[in-house]
């Protein structure tokens, strides 16, 4: 029934985000008209947490080394915005995109859904 997802990150400067996702992750993409780039993304998984709040969606890239992770990254100029922390589902650190937004990068202490087979 479902195959994908689609994922939207709303950008101050999305051309200078969508190069850095490009030239420094590294994510290929497809160009879907006019220089509109549509990357593929890593195996994902989604959670569904309670919140006494309002809803809200979240996005956080997964990885299994941390700080060899931030390494190659700030090897590569980019800037670690939050340095790690530990958090009972895993070790959290965030890097600054160009536009200026924090995206968020962890090292999952959990179970991991997305190499599950369907």
């Amino acid at each position: 029934m479902i195959n994908a997802a689609h994922i939207i990150l709303y950008s101050a400067d999305a051309d200078a985000d969508r190069v850095f996702i490009r030239d420094v992750l590294g994510l290929a993409g497809v160009d879907a008209g006019g220089g509109w780039l549509i990357f593929k993304l890593p195996p994902a998984e989604i959670a569904v947490h309670p919140t006494d709040g309002p809803s809200k969606q979240e996005f956080y890239f997964m990885c299994e080394d941390i700080e060899g992770t931030l390494a190659e990254l700030t090897a590569k100029g980019v800037t670690v915005s939050e340095p790690v922390s530990e958090q009972r589902w895993g070790r959290l650190a965030s890097i600054k995109l160009p536009s200026g937004a924090d995206l968020p990068i962890y090292q999952p202490l959990h179970p991991v859904a997305y190499d599950l087979e369907s």
